[in-house]
Formats: structure tokens, sequence, C-alpha cells
């Protein structure tokens, strides 16, 4: 089937069958690689995009789900010469050691700043408590959404 996806701001026409992953599509058709594969069942938060602002699992949305609707990946988020102040927090913080749940991380406190500009300490913990880090950085991932939002223009 052909879809048409918005995927960072930009309409993507994709020819795909209608059940597949909508991570495997942004990683080997559309080579956006910041979605990572982790458990592979919304257990872990590294696979999160934003779908029409809200952070979403890509392992376990179809493609279907996902047409018509914007959806916005980590690479969306910034760029290397303009990063996302939310990106620029996590590097000001160190708050990414192997980096395998940043983008997750970082999907999960954008939608959460879009919602809430000015969230608490509590607030953001309970944002990120679907993202796993076993390299155990949650402090300084927390002061980092912290700082963004301290910050403002963080959405």
């Amino acid at each position: 089937m052909r879809f048409v996806l918005q995927i960072n701001g930009d309409p993507r026409e994709v020819e795909a069958e209608e059940d597949v992953r909508l991570l495997d599509l942004l990683r080997d058709t559309l080579k956006l690689k910041g979605a990572r594969f982790g458990c592979g069942s919304n257990a872990c938060g590294a696979c999160y995009v934003l779908i029409d602002g809200q952070a979403v699992a890509s392992c376990d949305t179809p493609l279907w789900a996902a047409a018509g609707k914007d959806i916005v990946t980590v690479e969306g988020l910034g760029s290397e010469t303009a990063p996302h102040p939310l990106q620029q927090a996590f590097i000001d913080q160190q708050a990414a050691q192997c980096g395998y749940c940043t983008s997750g991380m970082l999907v999960s406190a954008a939608a959460l700043l879009r919602r809430n500009p000015h969230p608490d300490e509590q607030e953001v913990r309970e944002a990120l408590d679907r993202n796993l880090c076993r390299c155990g950085s949650h402090n300084r991932i927390v002061r980092a959404v912290m700082q963004a939002a301290e910050q403002g223009n963080a959405s």
C-alpha cells in the first residue's frame, strides 16, 4: 500500500504493508536511526517518537495507525548546528552515557514540555518513568530536562 506520512515536518510517500512497524519503516526504509529497537513491546522507551505531540512506542505502532498524523523523531527535534534546547541541556548536563535510551528520553521530555512548559521535578520523573536507562543516568537526565524548562522555548 502507499502511505503519505508527515515526518519531521516533511511529507514522505512510502510503499509498505499497512501492518509494518513504524520503527522498521523509520529505520530501514527512511534511514532515520534515532529511534532504537529495545524491547519490541513498549516496555523500554528506546523507540519513542512523537505522534501528534504524544510520546509513542514506534516498535508496536503499525504503519496504518500513524498514517495522516504528525510524526517527529529525535532527528526532527533539532540539528547539529541548532540543537533543540533539550538536546543542548543533555550535553550540558552530560546526561547520556551509552546513549541507547537518549533519543527516547529526549522525545518523552519534549512531549512533557509541550504540554507543561514548567514542570516540577516530580512531573519530569513521572513523564520519564516509562523510559529505561541501564546506565543509571536518570538524575542527570532529570536535571537536563529541568534546565531546558528553566531556559524556556523547549517545546
